[in-house]
């Protein structure tokens, strides 16, 4: 699911299609509209109409389980080899050898499919668009800076860094993004130098409003999974628990003694005894109020760690839209993720590889130390001996993204121009090895990958680590959903169903035009379900319109349902049908995206057409 605070793509999307779109269906009558449901196919009787047009949740079979590895495999030299083929390649899940079902090698900006999946139809049966395709960037740069994770001096050096490196990084046919994972759109996709500066002087730490390095006892988010999630020393038993008392006076969790420590300084003892545990009343006091500090400690951290992985699987969506080279560079300090997030790492992962965009980070914090007493902007606390495990799980985070992608994760170097410049660029190659595993459990158990090159003296790999497995089946609406939301934010052409693309505009104001993109759709492509008397399916045609940068402006969805009696089918299939979308413009060039989805044979179209409005 979007964000609300993430680019709002898909929210303008939907609110959008209510607006501005209407359906001419050529045939032998005018369609009949309705806003309500369309009764189902087995009871539609013989005066119901044959067209009805409604907005309606879209519910298609879930995708086929297909695991992505992208590869990066350099010579001794440092440099991508792009010259192997898939059976120099074996992949392990979990130790076991799984037979590799799709293969393709990313060479820069294009993608060479070697063994694609299921085929199209060829182009040449369908029509090709009658407007060219504007001139577009090849290629697209998205800086997200993590502004929730960053610290105020760290993220002071990330604006130096990155205005430095902004003055050389783009040429004529780059484009580039700054957001943050807060949810900021500082600057859409752009190559206006003075524009994307201005984006960097606006980088600010984020806050919710609480500060909890200011919580008496200060809690880390690392800490608090361990004791919670981990250890079960602060769980949702009955509390407090004398167990944990003779944890902490035994030592036997340092951090936990040192914590209660703290927490003893925190809190007003009363005399007494409790009468439920028998304990003193000052340490049941002090136990609770480190508890309650653990917990918050979690739920905050736990709330951080979900802004950055929706801020990147937003961003994601963004770059799926773009023609070119898709490069996201991650500018952060790392984050936590603890068990309940690995699933949601993995889906980021997943369509990161689908849509060809690479995730390259670094680590703004140089070379990083554990500084003996705490930071100097954070309250002393006995604790930070224990912070290198954290420091470690943030890195590995911030490889496993890399790793995961084709990227590169530059770290434990205090240049920090110099890194950005290197992760702004991409591979030469990158090759992409998928596989279904069989039988796969709905468990969210990590399944550990390991990628080996026959033949492989002097080269050495870097490749995806690992995945997690869902916790659940896909519900199907809602795959259906994303499938058809990620169709309309890429710019693969799909030749599922012969369709064309066609745009015409007038005047309609001061400096204003009214733009029209018709579908034509051939019907002998369409599958139909027979139900007595009549041919059902379900119609869900997308238009999208985006700007000469790449950047989504709007889009309009129709859900057309068919019920045609035989003679009208007939007369369908020599005519076709033509949607039509409207949309409200300014002179410029557009690039117009159209997805169309048949429920019948659940297929999906997508063709793209450019408009000039002078």
């Amino acid at each position: 699911m979007l964000l609300p605070q993430h680019w709002n793509i898909y929210n303008r999307y939907i609110v959008a299609r209510s607006l501005t779109n209407r359906v001419m269906l050529f045939g032998a009558f005018c369609c009949a509209q309705s806003a309500g449901q369309a009764p189902p196919p087995s009871q539609a009787s013989a005066s119901a109409p044959e067209v009805t047009s409604h907005e309606a949740p879209i519910t298609f079979s879930s995708r086929v389980n297909l695991i992505s590895v992208p590869v990066v495999v350099r010579d001794r030299e440092g440099r991508a080899v792009g010259t192997l083929k898939k059976e120099d390649f074996q992949v392990f899940d979990k130790g076991k050898l799984q037979v590799i079902t799709k293969f393709s090698i990313e060479k820069s900006s294009s993608l060479v499919e070697i063994e694609p999946g299921t085929p199209n139809v060829p182009r040449e049966n369908t029509p090709a668009p009658i407007s060219p395709q504007p001139v577009l960037p090849e290629r697209y740069v998205a800086y997200l800076v993590d502004d929730v994770h960053l610290d105020s001096g760290d993220l002071l050096n990330t604006r130096q860094a990155m205005h430095r490196h902004l003055e050389t990084a783009l040429d004529p046919a780059s484009r580039a993004a700054i957001v943050t994972t807060s949810g900021l759109v500082l600057s859409d996709f752009t190559a206006d130098r003075e524009k994307l500066h201005n984006a960097v002087n606006k980088l600010q730490p984020y806050t919710s409003g609480i500060d909890r390095q200011m919580g008496c006892p200060y809690i880390s988010h690392y800490l608090a999974d361990l004791w919670i999630n981990k250890e079960l020393y602060l769980d949702g038993r009955l509390f407090p628990d004398p167990q944990l008392l003779a944890v902490i006076s035994g030592g036997s969790d340092q951090a936990l003694t040192a914590a209660y420590g703290e927490a003893q300084g925190c809190v007003a003892c009363s005399s007494g005894t409790d009468h439920l545990t028998g304990l003193p009343l000052c340490v049941v006091t002090t136990l609770t109020r480190l508890r309650d500090a653990a917990r918050q400690a979690l739920t905050f951290g736990d709330h951080e760690t979900s802004l950055g992985l929706g801020a990147l699987k937003d961003v994601v969506r963004k770059l799926s839209v773009m023609p070119g080279s898709r490069n996201l560079v991650l500018v952060s300090p790392g984050f936590l993720l603890t068990r309940d997030h690995r699933t949601d790492e993995s889906d980021v992962l997943e369509r990161a590889v689908r849509a060809n965009v690479v995730v390259n980070t670094i680590d703004m914090r140089g070379l990083f130390t554990i500084v003996p007493g705490g930071h100097a902007s954070e309250p002393y606390s006995s604790l930070e001996q224990y912070e290198r495990g954290a420091a470690t799980q943030a890195d590995d985070l911030l490889a496993e993204l890399a790793d995961g992608t084709g990227g590169t994760f530059f770290h434990n170097d205090n240049d920090l121009k110099e890194g950005l410049n290197i992760i702004a660029a991409r591979p030469e190659y990158v090759y992409v090895l998928g596989f279904s595993p069989q039988e796969l459990k709905y468990d969210g158990a990590y399944h550990g990958l390991k990628v080996t090159v026959k033949n492989s003296a002097n080269l050495t790999l870097q490749a995806r680590r690992g995945y997690w497995a869902p916790r659940h089946a896909v519900d199907s609406a809602e795959a259906a959903q994303e499938e058809i939301q990620e169709t309309v934010f890429s710019r693969e052409e799909v030749q599922a169903i012969p369709l064309d693309v066609q745009t015409e505009f007038f005047k309609s104001g001061d400096e204003k035009f009214e733009l029209t993109v018709t579908a034509q759709l051939d019907v002998k492509g369409l599958r139909f379900n027979k139900a007595q008397d009549r041919n059902d399916d379900t119609l869900t045609v997308v238009a999208g319109l985006f700007d000469p940068n790449g950047n989504y402006i709007a889009g309009v969805e129709k859900v057309v349902e068919l019920h045609l009696r035989d003679q009208t089918l007939a007369t369908f299939q020599n005519a076709g049908i033509n949607v039509k979308e409207n949309f409200n413009v300014a002179p410029g060039r557009y690039l117009v995206r159209v997805v169309v989805r048949d429920s019948g044979g659940k297929t999906i179209t997508a063709r793209n057409g450019g408009v000039q409005i002078p």
